[in-house]
């Protein structure tokens, strides 16, 4: 007599099926490397991808929650990279240099952008650097790059502040702009997007405010027809370094990612990196073509880093901490 096969009910077999799918259920999604990530940058166009990637989860595989925060001024963003409450920081890179050879660890890992200063003004007569002679121009963030690299092109052209030239130095480009409106100078070095937002400004007010000087051209003038002016780039500081340096192509590729969308659709990351610059989304949207942004790693980089760091420091060697940084210093 054959012993009769028992089949499993519909239930019973519901069951084992939901018994097998629940481990797979329970299993907690695999966690970002850190927790948290806060990219810093200054409230100008290098700035833009940061936010850009930030706002859209670019890094997402790299932290749990990623933000972006602004600086104010060079000197924040230098107590922020000693103190340690800075670690990944979008910084001139003659800064970096400066902080390297200083002994505080600081290392470039990219240049984001290749230049995005130039002067702005209401005289249609000034149109080279030439014609600044005689006439009041303001220049922010004392000490800092736009002003090193608006000294060297005096230098190449011969002039001396106060003998050719008034200078007015201001503590962030706004002011310089403000300055500019208010008819109290002539011409103003503006990084991008201040040079945008003095021209839209100026439109509301009845005044036509324009880009009258291109400073990366003037500088190839100096440099050499093929020379970029990398300006600005990504710096990771030494706690970063020591805790998480494996995590830095990951970050780059994302940048990189970012960068081209950034360039692709400037209106879309103009609203992404407005209220994260503290800037209407019209002036980063427009500022975006001319702010030269790039992603560029800083060991590709370096021949024409050093090229710039060589010529702003002849003056002046303590500009780059005295030296040319070693071969460690580009990531």
């Amino acid at each position: 007599m054959n012993a009769r096969i028992s089949r499993p009910s519909r239930r019973d077999t519901l069951a084992a099926l939901t018994a097998l799918a629940m481990p797979a259920l329970a299993r907690p999604a695999r966690a970002a490397p850190l927790a948290e990530l806060v990219l810093h940058g200054p409230p100008a166009g290098a700035s833009i991808t940061l936010a850009h990637a930030a706002a859209t989860g670019a890094l997402a595989g790299i932290a749990d929650k990623v933000s972006f925060k602004p600086w104010r001024n060079p000197d924040e963003m230098r107590a922020g990279l000693t103190s340690g409450t800075m670690q990944l920081v979008v910084m001139p890179t003659l800064s970096a240099a400066n902080l390297f050879n200083r002994g505080l660890g600081v290392r470039l890992v990219n240049v984001m952008t290749n230049g995005l200063l130039y002067i702005v003004a209401a005289d249609p007569a000034i149109r080279s650097f030439a014609a600044l002679k005689g006439k009041r121009v303001a220049l922010p963030f004392r000490n800092d790059t736009p002003e090193f690299v608006f000294n060297r092109l005096m230098r190449e052209h011969g002039f001396v502040a106060g003998r050719d030239l008034t200078l007015e130095t201001t503590g962030t480009p706004i002011e310089a702009v403000q300055l500019l409106l208010a008819g109290r100078i002539d011409a103003a070095l503006a990084p991008e997007p201040a040079g945008t937002a003095a021209m839209l400004r100026g439109a509301v007010a009845g005044k036509t405010i324009e880009r009258v000087i291109d400073i990366q051209a003037e500088w190839r003038r100096l440099a050499g027809p093929a020379a970029t002016l990398p300006q600005a780039g990504l710096a990771a500081s030494r706690g970063f370094l020591e805790r998480h340096a494996d995590l830095l192509p990951a970050i780059q590729a994302a940048l990189t990612k970012a960068n081209a969308e950034v360039l692709a659709a400037p209106a879309r990351a103009a609203g992404n990196a407005a209220s994260a610059l503290d800037l209407p989304w019209p002036v980063i949207e427009k500022s975006i073509p001319v702010s030269n942004l790039v992603t560029i790693p800083a060991r590709e980089a370096r021949p024409q880093l050093e090229a710039m760091f060589a010529l702003n420091a002849e003056a002046d060697p303590a500009l780059i901490g005295g030296k040319m940084p070693p071969a460690e210093f580009y990531l």
